[in-house]
Formats: C-alpha cells, sequence, structure tokens
C-alpha cells in the first residue's frame, strides 16, 4: 500500500489551503462572536466561490455535481477543510448530509434521489438524522422505541429523538424506525425519509451544548414524531436494513470525521507551536525553551502524524476490501483520533493560558464543540470493546 500524495491529492490540497486562507479564515471571528445564523448570507456567498474551485460535493461523482474523489483522496480535503470550524460547510461535505447523500446515490430510488438527493447536491437544502433517543443508551443502537407501524399506504411514525444535527433548518430527516418488532434485532429498524414540514413532525428544540444552543446547521436538536405520517415508498433502501445501511453509513463517514478532526489538530498545533515561540515568560525567555512545552510539542506531533497514517489505512482498507473487512480499523481510529485531539486540544490550550480560555482563537470553540468526539457514533469504550473482543476470538473464545 502506497500512502504518498499523488499529484491529484496535491493539488487538492494546495486549492483548498487557499481558499481556506483567503474565503474562510477570516470569517471564524464573527462565528464566534456572532454564530453562525448570522453568518448565513456570507456562507451562501463562500459556497458559490467554493463551487468554483471544482471541490464542492468532492465525496460524489462526477456526474452527479461532485469532484468524484476516492475515500483516500477525500480524506485529505477533509482534513484541510478541519482546519476551520466552516470548512466542510462551505464545500458541502459537512455531516450529516456528506452521508445522507452517499445514502440516497446507494440506496435510495430515483423518485427518492430526484425529490432529495439532487438539490442537496446542489447545496439548495440540507437534511438531518434522526436515531439517537435519550431514553436509550447510544451505546446499544438495537434498543430503540421509536416505531413505524403501517396504516392503509403510509408509514405512522411515532418517537423521540435527540442530539438531532443540523435539523434546525433541515429539509428532511432520515429516521431510524423500528418497523418489524419481532424481527431478529438487526433486522427491525428501518430507515425511511420524513419531511421536516410533515404534520407530526415537532422540531422541540435546539439542546445546550456545552453551554451553546446553537442554530441552522450548527446544532444539535431535540425532535419528537407525534404519528407523523409517510408514504410507504419514503423508506430509504429495504424494510428492515436500517442497521446495514448505518453500519455502511458510519464506515466512510469516520473516516471523513477522524480526518477533520486530524484538520483540528494540525491548526491547535499551529498555534501551540506559534505561542511556544513568540510568548515570553521575561525579557528573552520564551515559553519555548521549556522542556515541558517542548514535550507537547513533540507527543502532538508524533500523535498527529501516527493518526493521519492510521485513517488512510482504514480508508485504504475499505477501498480494497470493503466496511465489513475493515471493522477493526474503523473502530481503531475512532477512539484512537478522538483522544487524540482531546490531547492535542488541551496542551494548546494550556500553552496559551488564558489566552487559550477566550474566543480570541478557535481552541475553545473546538473544546466544547469536539469534546462528544468520543462519545458519538460509538462511544470510546463500545469501539475499544468490540475490537478487543473481535482480537481475542483470534486466540480462542470470549465471552
Amino acid at each position: 500500500m502506497d500512502f504518498s500524495e499523488s499529484d491529484r491529492v496535491r493539488g487538492v490540497r494546495s486549492t483548498a489551503r487557499e481558499f481556506m486562507k483567503k474565503e474562510v479564515f477570516p470569517l471564524e471571528q464573527r462565528l464566534r462572536q456572532d454564530g453562525f445564523r448570522a453568518l448565513l448570507p456570507t456562507l451562501k456567498e463562500k459556497r458559490a466561490r467554493a463551487k468554483e474551485t471544482g471541490l464542492w460535493a468532492a465525496h460524489l461523482p462526477a456526474e452527479w455535481g461532485g469532484a468524484g474523489l476516492s475515500l483516500t483522496e477525500f480524506a485529505h480535503l477533509s482534513e484541510e477543510l478541519g482546519r476551520s470550524p466552516l470548512g466542510h460547510y462551505i464545500f458541502n461535505v459537512q455531516a450529516p448530509d456528506v452521508g445522507n447523500m452517499e445514502l440516497l446515490l446507494s440506496h435510495g430510488t430515483a423518485e427518492q434521489q430526484d425529490r432529495w438527493l439532487r438539490p442537496l447536491v446542489r447545496g439548495d437544502i440540507r437534511s438531518c438524522f434522526t436515531m439517537t433517543e435519550p431514553e436509550f443508551a447510544g451505546s446499544n443502537p438495537v434498543w430503540m422505541g421509536t416505531t413505524a407501524v403501517k396504516e392503509g399506504g403510509s408509514w405512522v411514525i411515532r418517537g423521540h429523538k435527540w442530539f438531532s444535527t443540523a435539523a434546525d433548518g433541515a429539509a428532511f430527516a432520515v429516521c431510524m424506525a423500528v418497523t418489524n418488532p419481532e424481527a431478529n434485532p438487526h433486522r427491525r429498524a428501518s430507515m425511511i425519509i420524513v419531511p421536516t414540514d410533515t404534520p407530526g413532525f415537532e422540531l422541540v428544540q435546539n439542546i445546550s451544548v456545552m453551554g451553546h444552543r446553537g442554530a441552522d446547521h450548527q446544532s444539535h436538536a431535540e425532535v419528537m414524531y407525534h404519528g407523523a405520517r409517510v408514504p410507504l415508498s419514503s423508506v430509504l433502501g429495504q424494510e428492515g436494513a436500517g442497521f446495514e445501511l448505518a453500519q455502511a453509513r458510519l464506515g466512510a463517514g469516520r473516516v471523513h470525521h477522524c480526518m477533520r478532526w486530524i484538520g483540528i489538530c494540525e491548526r491547535a498545533f499551529d498555534i501551540l507551536c506559534q505561542r511556544a515561540v513568540t510568548r515570553e515568560l521575561a525579557p528573552g525567555d520564551p515559553l519555548g525553551s521549556r522542556q515541558m512545552v517542548q514535550q507537547w510539542v513533540a507527543e502532538s506531533r508524533a500523535e498527529i502524524d501516527g493518526a493521519r497514517l492510521m485513517v488512510l489505512h482504514a480508508a485504504w482498507t475499505i477501498e480494497q476490501k470493503g466496511t465489513a473487512e475493515a471493522r477493526d480499523e474503523i473502530s481503531i481510529i475512532k477512539f484512537t483520533v478522538a483522544r487524540t485531539l482531546q490531547r492535542v486540544l488541551d496542551r494548546a490550550i494550556q500553552a496559551l493560558g488564558a489566552l487559550g480560555l477566550t474566543d480570541d482563537t478557535p481552541l475553545a470553540h473546538w473544546w466544547a464543540h469536539e469534546r462528544g468526539a468520543r462519545i458519538y457514533d460509538g462511544a470510546d469504550e463500545v469501539h475499544i470493546t468490540s475490537v478487543a473482543k473481535r482480537i481475542l476470538r483470534r486466540y480462542g473464545s470470549v465471552p
């Protein structure tokens, strides 16, 4: 396997890096001061310019309006965009839309693709994904209370969801609901497309996370389904295949997230190193002269580089062998990179001292918004346990 950067990848990185420097980074102070919603008119202009780079919706094939990047190639782009909280949104590769686009492309009907996928790719609408429920442990995704029952020619959906990212302003939700309660646990649920203007769909609130309620795309919502009724044709893929689709969605999705986190790490590392060489503890005595700070720099560099190679290897394995054969690699990068992210951010904040707690840099924003990396898409402990069990089974049986 060869992880050297091709000419195409170098071009992608260069184009994205220049665009971010010129068009995206200057918006961050306004984001931190005024919030995401206040930036929407400006972000619309930036998205139009992003389309001109040829990297718009880069994860999708060219015939669907994307750049046709492979998963490994897209991983490199995701790192560059991850250096800003706005990067992925401006290039229309933000979660959860990126995963919903992939699901609609691979499992959507022609009607579903025309109604939902095409406007998603154009950036005309957004979507959300409603799966997690406050009454049930997210670490056991087959255990949920939301149901979809057939009545005539419709599904009638009842249930309670939360942490539905970007539901505020979304045109439709992909809802995970139990449709076959007597089936095998992994065949009980289906994914159903629900327009958010459907009677019975209620966005209860944007949840306050770490003191920030958020708005529009940068928010996490509580959602209720009060008997929301949609046609039977709204099922995405096959009835009962919800968990199968979720696993396929999460494989590439974890690569996307992990490379975004590495982009955050690189930006935090730059801030840490700049602080180390410019901040003086006394005249002529820079912070970086302290061995502890030097240790932070060296360990951060090693951890980021190691994490990047692990993610690229996972992406390569998915492309070569498929998601099922890459289960260990996918789980390992999830908890390894999430922990690397937390450590690097913590060191950078500590190096900046009081400044690191302010909104003069993006560090505090990321500390509040990315601590969830070790929880969502499967808590660290779940991934660690599942990997360990699979490894131990190769040596003998375990419970």
